[in-house]
This record gives structure tokens, C-alpha cells and sequence, in this order.
């Protein structure tokens, strides 16, 4: 297919041996030997969803009771944390014939309870309709050039899709900034939109110079978006092109870069106390890195775990001492602590690369609830130990 990359999926990896390639017509299922997955060190596996379809992303509600989930098939399914019941279905006529697939999530950080949750969704199309990503496709956003965004607003309780607008790309990344105000989107082209949350406006167009001789802007495709947590005007992005770019929503250029950098994914996230960015990318080498923000320079790159390197998609901080990625490759998920850079706990033999995890907000003392997705499951971990209690 015109526009697609495909690189075949790692099925039953363990986590003391080599990854094993499959092929198309050797299942997981007819493989004696694939292990189930399990944790290991400060992390407990408290809950497992099967979702049916393959999940694509994951995000949780601000109170933290709800987790959304993106399908494959363009379905959305809502599962209450506590006790993991799917409560809500979101999906359209739209959706459900075209079979779009969902390439992120984000909830409204700020809507008071009393009006109920609104979920921020984008899904990628064809003109022509029909399912535009292979299931076996090794990440949701490889799609063809020719598809179309889909930014749905949705309100929880009532099931119902309450605004929408549509782009001439595929949308692989949105975001809010911190009271909500504007939303941005990103994806195939190398423009960023920024929208006002209330009247669904584009009121700017975050974008490179004409001339390729400077890098004020992507020049490829945009995987990762994210605001400062403590500015309503400044954000950075990430993708293909192996930069990160500093942007100020009211002007048109970037005003940094950090050059290396090869995000594929929510592979981005701030730390509000340090303002160190933890940064995923999908490769082998220097797959998790720290940069200062303030001055664009690299603090550290993260050694790989003992069973060796795995291809980050998605990434973020764990409280003050940790910070938790996930992947392909070995199609794992670790905690790795902050200053001695090594594995504290993990989830393993994963059916499937991880392309999306997400952390619950803050809440009562004691350790936060993580979100991790692979293959058709979502995987609610616990961190253990005393470091997180």
C-alpha cells in the first residue's frame, strides 16, 4: 500500500531471551512457548482488561476513575478503574463504517464534574472510506498519505459526540494546555494548529519557514505533543524528522530545537518541579534521554534494561524519583529510577509492542495507577516498594 511502512510485530518475547520474529501465518496461538505476561521487581499487576480489538491509546479521566480507550476499529470503550466494567461506548455512524482508527485521547483537564467528562479524540481516514491501517501494522499512525484527520469532542456520560471538525492530514497527536484554553493537533504535514477550546477555531498555524536551509519547524511527521505544565503559551513537538522543537502558540517559527531526538509516539513529558524533558524515541540506540529545557543540552541517556534495548513509543515521569517507558522490540514496560538510571520493576512477554501507557492523576497518598496497552489487553500496574508509597 502507497505511503505505508510495515515492520512486522514481535509476538512472545521473553524477557531472558532474544526477540523472536513471526511471521503473518504463525500466530501467537500456535506457539506452545509463549510465555504469559508478568511482572518482576517494585510493580504489581493489579488488573487486566481484554478489549476485543486492538488498542491503539489510553488516557484516564482527571479523578482518575474512568480509562478510555482507543480501538483499532474506531470504537472508544470506557472502563471504570475500580473494579475494570466497560461503562461507556463512543462511537458514530462515521466510525463504525469507516473503521477509523483512534490515535489519541485526551481529556478536558479542567471541566468541573458537575457537567461531566469531555474526551478529545482524533481518529485517521481515508476519502474513500474502508479500514486504512493493517492489523498488523507495528504502530496506528503508519498510514497511508492520502489519509484525513477526525477531532471529535465527546461527552462521557451521554455517549454523544457533541463537536467535530475535520483536517486535511492524518491528526496523530493532540493536546491541551494546562487550563484547557486551546487545544493543539499534529500529524502528517509539518504544520501545528492551535484551536480555542470554546469555539473550536484554528487562531494559529505553528509552522517551519519556506526556507529548508533553516530548521525553525518539523519537516516530517509530528508524533508527540506537549505543553509546559505551568504555561498556558509555551509547548514542544516531536517526530520524524529527529528534533524537538520550542514553540510559543502566538507566534508562527519555533524558537529552539533539540537535534537527536526520534519520536514516534507520546514521548514527551515535562517535570514541572526541574523542567526536564524526558524523551522517548523508537530506536535502538539512545532510546531515553533527559534534556534541560531551559538550555537545550542533553543531562543523560538512560542505559537499557539487562535484556537489552527496547524501541520507546510512549514515555512520561513518575513522581519525583521515576520515570516509566514502554515499547517494542522487547515489548516490555519498565519504572526506572530517576538518579541511579536502573530498572526498578517491570511488565513482560507482552503479546505486543506498547504504543500508548498512561499514568493516573494525583490523588490520595500512595502509589499512582498505570495504564499500559499491548495487542488487544490493557494492563493495570501498581508500583510497589517504598519509594512509592
Amino acid at each position: 500500500m502507497s505511503g505505508m511502512l510495515v515492520t512486522p510485530k514481535l509476538y512472545g518475547v521473553s524477557s531472558r531471551s532474544s526477540a523472536q520474529l513471526i511471521t503473518p501465518e504463525e500466530t501467537p496461538d500456535t506457539r506452545e512457548d509463549t510465555p504469559e505476561p508478568s511482572t518482576e521487581g517494585d510493580l504489581r499487576l493489579e488488573r487486566e482488561i481484554d478489549c476485543g480489538e486492538e488498542v491503539m491509546s489510553c488516557r484516564f479521566n482527571p479523578s482518575g476513575s474512568l480509562l478510555a480507550v482507543g480501538l483499532l476499529t474506531g470504537i472508544i470503550k470506557v472502563f471504570s478503574v475500580p473494579d475494570g466494567i466497560w461503562v461507556h461506548t463512543l462511537k458514530d455512524e462515521q466510525s463504525v463504517a469507516q473503521r477509523l482508527p483512534v490515535t489519541a485521547l485526551r481529556f478536558h483537564p479542567c471541566r468541573p464534574s458537575s457537567k461531566g467528562d469531555l474526551l478529545l479524540a482524533t481518529w485517521c481516514c481515508r476519502p474513500g472510506g474502508g479500514l486504512p491501517c493493517a492489523p498488523r501494522s507495528p504502530h496506528p499512525c503508519l498510514l497511508p498519505t492520502d489519509a484525513g484527520g477526525q477531532v471529535k469532542f465527546w461527552h462521557i456520560s451521554t455517549q454523544s459526540c457533541v463537536r467535530s471538525l475535520r483536517e486535511d492530514r492524518q491528526t496523530l497527536a493532540i493536546t491541551f494546555s494546562p487550563s484547557a484554553s486551546h487545544f493543539l493537533t499534529a500529524g502528517s504535514s509539518d504544520e501545528i494548529l492551535v484551536y480555542d477550546t470554546e469555539t473550536m477555531t484554528c487562531v494559529n498555524i505553528c509552522q517551519p519557514s519556506p526556507s529548508l536551509s533553516v530548521m525553525d519547524g518539523h519537516r516530517s511527521r509530528i508524533f508527540g505533543l506537549t505543553f509546559h505544565p505551568l504555561s498556558e503559551e509555551y509547548f514542544i513537538s516531536g517526530g520524524w524528522d529527529d528534533t524537538v522543537q520550542f514553540w510559543d502558540i502566538r507566534q508562527k517559527r519555533s524558537y529552539r530545537r533539540i537535534s537527536g531526538p526520534h519520536v514516534c509516539g507520546d514521548a514527551l513529558d515535562i517535570d514541572p518541579d526541574t523542567e526536564q524533558i524526558l524523551i522517548g524515541s523508537w530506536r535502538k540506540e539512545e532510546n531515553l534521554q533527559v534534556w534541560d529545557s531551559e538550555t537545550g543540552q542533553k543531562i543523560l541517556t538512560v542505559p537499557d534494561d539487562f535484556r537489552g534495548p527496547s524501541r520507546v513509543y510512549s514515555c512520561r515521569w513518575l513522581g519525583a524519583g521515576h520515570m516509566i517507558a514502554a515499547g517494542s522490540d522487547l515489548n516490555m514496560c519498565r519504572i526506572i529510577d530517576r538518579h541511579s538510571t536502573l530498572t526498578r520493576g517491570s511488565l513482560v512477554d507482552l503479546p505486543g509492542g506498547v504504543y500508548s501507557l498512561d499514568v493516573s492523576p494525583p490523588g490520595p497518598p500512595g502509589a499512582p495507577l498505570i495504564a499500559v496497552t499491548s495487542s488487544h489487553r490493557i494492563f493495570l500496574l501498581r508500583p510497589t516498594g517504598s519509594a512509592f508509597s
